[in-house]
């Protein structure tokens, strides 16, 4: 009897994200396709393992307290009696309703993870509704803090502590896993690594994108300018990615610069859990996330890789065989690396 080969088996692309398994690393990051509940279904379709939904403002939070507000005091300076009629507002359930609803909405919708993204710029505004998405459904929350430190008289020291302290206080009030969103522009990210995980913390997502503001010179007016991230952002990530891996016992994610399936091969190799995807989808539209898996596929059927799960890591600063690549030491090497057209 001839022997025949032994039937090939399906690429193993899973791997863990806060403690969720995933079918694979390819995530759909914050972004305006999730805001419509039949984007959020043909990312599954295309592929997608989970979704982070658009963002909750705390602006938006802000603004609805100010309303209710408004509308619980109208009149009460001409009826006296009226002051002590309705309770205070922060005894109310304000909030987003839309967004909540959104939550459960998406849940209903597709059997992946869905993630909750929480947005501020203070000391936790926008805690008190963690509770409200995880009892919507949320599978995670991803805060996204993003403040911009302007006043002289508040240190680094400052700074960092109100990071830990909003991450504290949510995770008193959730049982569901969180992430945090955090920006390269720390003296000493490391450490700040350490105590979001301390504060409780399950992952980080490496990094967020300060969008910086231009002028218009013919209104004189400061204007917003939205650019979509290109391939060379996912250096940022790559680097702290692979210094981080191995340090913590967080979950990693890349974000910013996850275009096509090599960054996401080499993010995963230096211990990415997850690559998160977002200006590739916008541009180039929903199912290029079967092109960049595919792409992963192959390059892993080629190099005779069998899961994803061998490869994660494998070139992080502590598994490579130059650990210095990473930092200071390959300054010099990479500047004489240069060459200017012409020469």
């Amino acid at each position: 009897m001839t022997a025949t080969a032994p039937m090939k088996t399906p690429m193993d692309l899973r791997t863990h994200y806060l403690g969720m398994h995933l079918r694979t690393p390819l995530v759909a990051s914050a972004g305006p396709l999730s805001e419509d509940i039949g984007n959020i279904r043909k990312l599954e379709d295309a592929g997608i393992s989970a979704v982070v939904l658009y963002s909750l403002f705390e602006e938006q939070i802000t603004k609805e307290r100010l309303d209710l507000n408004r509308h619980l005091n109208a009149g009460t300076n001409s009826y006296a009696e009226a002051l002590s009629y309705f309770p205070e507002p922060s005894q109310y359930r304000v909030g987003p309703e839309e967004y909540l609803e959104h939550v459960r909405r998406a849940k209903e919708a597709v059997a992946i993870p869905v993630i909750a993204s929480l947005n501020g710029s203070t000391d936790g505004g926008w805690v008190a509704h963690a509770r409200d998405l995880q009892d919507a459904g949320a599978d995670a929350i991803e805060l996204n803090i993003y403040s911009i430190a302007t006043d002289p008289d508040r240190t680094a020291a400052d700074i960092e502590q109100s990071y830990v302290d909003v991450v504290h206080n949510v995770s008193d009030v959730v049982t569901i896993p969180i992430a945090v969103k955090l920006s390269p522009f720390f003296s000493s990210l490391a450490n700040v690594a350490l105590r979001m995980e301390a504060a409780g913390a399950r992952g980080l997502v490496l990094f967020n994108r300060f969008y910086q503001p231009d002028i218009d010179l013919e209104e004189l007016e400061v204007v917003p300018n939205l650019l979509l991230s290109t391939p060379q952002a996912m250096r940022l990530p790559l680097r702290w990615i692979a210094i981080l891996r191995g340090q913590r016992g967080l979950s990693l994610a890349a974000t910013s610069g996850v275009h096509w399936a090599h960054d996401v091969l080499k993010l995963l190799m230096v211990g990415a859990d997850v690559t998160m995807l977002c200006s590739t989808l916008l541009k180039h539209g929903i199912d290029t996330v079967r092109t960049i898996e595919q792409g992963v596929v192959e390059w892993m059927e080629k190099h005779e890789y069998e899961s994803v799960r061998q490869m994660q890591g494998s070139m992080s600063q502590r598994s490579c065989p130059n650990p210095t690549a990473f930092e200071r030491a390959q300054y010099i090497k990479t500047l004489q690396s240069y060459r200017p057209s012409g020469r």
